[in-house]
């Protein structure tokens, strides 16, 4: 599903990624750790297209066949729209919006049918457990519920992989342990790849492989 190699990160003269390899399969849930400055964001907003590596003629990034260096700007605004998804930490809603309209956008985005685009955000929202909550506002709901929001506009167009930076870290304990648990219910229900950033060690442990980074570089055993 994702294939990096040397991934290399330079903001000037500081080398933030030194040659990252990472290969991550369908249907994988993978957990990022490390103490903060290792490079984990970094590496996913490359991983996730919203940052690019600095050039080097050994670097590669394949997500879900497609050689991402290949694509035009165009061409990489509508790979990202409709394959990934993604969940930050401060749930990013627009606050003028219902929670439908919020999940919606994307979809919109992708061209879909304003009829299509709301019977598949009250599908997600439902499924999220936020079927009574469809029509209020952002500021009409518990953080926790503000997140699940986030998570069904991140699914809405079905993307092949999610990725997480830090999705709970605004969270109480017990909405954060819920939306854990979401994550591997959607895995299994929806099949797609979840690539979460976090310095919670409960759900790190609870992924199916957990890559830690240290100084730039993926540790190894």
């Amino acid at each position: 599903m994702i294939i990096a190699k040397q991934i290399h990160k330079y903001y000037d003269h500081l080398h933030v990624l030194k040659g990252v390899d990472l290969d991550i399969k369908k249907g994988e849930v993978v957990s990022i750790v490390g103490a903060s400055g290792a490079g984990k964001t970094t590496l996913l907003q490359i991983l996730g297209t919203l940052d690019f590596q600095s050039k080097n003629a050994e670097s590669q990034l394949q997500i879900n066949g497609v050689a991402i260096a290949s694509l035009s700007e165009t061409s990489l605004a509508k790979f990202r729209n409709e394959q990934l998804g993604f969940i930050f930490q401060f749930h990013q809603l627009l606050p003028e919006f219902t929670a439908v309209e919020n999940v919606c956008i994307p979809a919109f985005i992708k061209g879909t049918s304003q009829k299509e685009a709301v019977v598949k955000a009250k599908e997600l929202l439902g499924f999220l457990g936020l079927e009574n909550r469809i029509n209020h506002k952002p500021n009409e709901l518990s953080g926790g519920e503000q997140q699940r929001v986030a998570v069904a506009r991140a699914l809405i167009n079905n993307p092949a992989v999610i990725f997480a930076d830090e999705p709970s870290g605004n969270l109480d304990s017990e909405s954060a342990e819920q939306l854990h648990k979401l994550f591997f219910k959607l895995r299994d229900r929806f099949g797609q790849t979840f690539v979460i950033v976090t310095h919670n060690h409960k759900l790190a442990d609870m992924t199916d492989r957990k890559i830690t980074m240290v100084d730039g570089l993926i540790k190894t055993n």
